[in-house]
């Protein structure tokens, strides 16, 4: 006599199931435990992608969703490789990502070749290096929007002072030629501790033995640094620009908090020019094709950067 699902589960003790579950090879339990979240994953980021491309073919406009839909083909495509106007933006998103890579990187990797030198105080002023990351970036666009204030901003007082030049002369934030610089100058202050840490931790995980072993075979310093410092941190260093990068190419908030994409459209990075073309103008087909420019360059340059970082690994 056969039992109904209801019975079978009550009959099925705890040793019987362990025994099931005993039976299920490693991938297998595994996926059972993984399985439901990459699905999950793949619902929440799968869908709005097709969405986006289905869209972008198209001429809709999310403020006339009752107005017919035409598919327009490569035509979103073509105005937007062939717009003048997004190339500017493309540059000025350029000009942002390099310099604050450099800068970061720079700056971070010394910091972190400075802490990790044992010193007093060394918890201490690793607690206050690391306190700008922590902070909103809608909280460090306010600060320092006060801060670059030609008459009450503290950063024009300190400029002056180096340079002996009118404080109130100095309109960072107003500046065709400052404004780009602002917004580098501030995005470097939050995120250099971020590229610290990472540079830290490549740091620490190099060996004593390796240097003592230099040592003995009368290396300086100097080519200490370069043979062995450098080498083994360089893939840290890859992975602080790799994260970096992907972050500053979208980056949205702190850059609209500090100069709203201008004056002109000098500070307008690709991003505020997406928000402004799908949420102001309401050109939902257009801004959609325009994101998967973005999307597809994006992850096409992080393919390309992921291989070269294996291969640093691998040597």
């Amino acid at each position: 006599m056969s039992l109904d699902p209801v019975e079978q589960a009550a009959r099925a003790t705890p040793v019987t199931v362990a025994k099931k579950i005993r039976g299920l090879s490693d991938r297998a339990i595994a996926w059972i435990f993984v399985g439901p979240t990459i699905l999950l994953l793949l619902a929440i980021n799968i869908f709005p992608l097709i969405w986006t491309i289905n869209l972008s073919f198209t001429n809709y406009k999310a403020n006339r969703p009752n107005r017919p839909v035409e598919y327009v083909g490569l035509r979103n495509y073509e105005r937007i490789l062939n717009d003048s106007d997004i190339w500017l933006n493309m540059q000025a998103t350029a000009h942002f990502l390099v310099w604050t890579i450099v800068f970061q990187v720079l700056i971070g990797f010394t910091l972190a070749w400075l802490i990790n030198r044992k010193f007093k105080g060394n918890d201490l002023w690793t607690t206050i290096i690391v306190l700008p990351m922590m902070l909103s970036p809608a909280v460090v666009g306010n600060f320092w929007t006060f801060f670059y204030q030609p008459q009450i901003g503290l950063f024009n007082y300190v400029v002056s002072f180096f340079t002996g030049a009118d404080p109130s002369s100095f309109e960072m934030l107003g500046s065709v030629d400052l404004a780009p610089w602002a917004i580098v100058i501030v995005d470097t202050w939050m995120w250099t501790p971020f590229v610290m840490l990472i540079c830290l931790a490549g740091l620490r995980s190099i060996p004593n033995y390796i240097y003592e072993a230099a040592a003995i075979d009368r290396a300086s310093k100097w080519r200490q640094f370069w043979t062995i410092t450098i080498p083994m941190v360089l893939p840290f260093l890859m992975l602080a620009v790799l994260f970096r990068g992907i972050e500053n190419f979208k980056m949205f908030d702190l850059v609209v908090q500090l100069t709203g994409g201008g004056p002109g459209s000098t500070t307008e990075l690709a991003s505020i020019n997406l928000k402004r073309e799908a949420f102001e103008k309401w050109r939902t087909g257009y801004s959609s094709a325009f994101a998967i420019i973005l999307f597809v360059t994006v992850f096409g340059l992080a393919s390309i950067y992921v291989k070269a970082l294996n291969k640093v690994k691998e040597r």
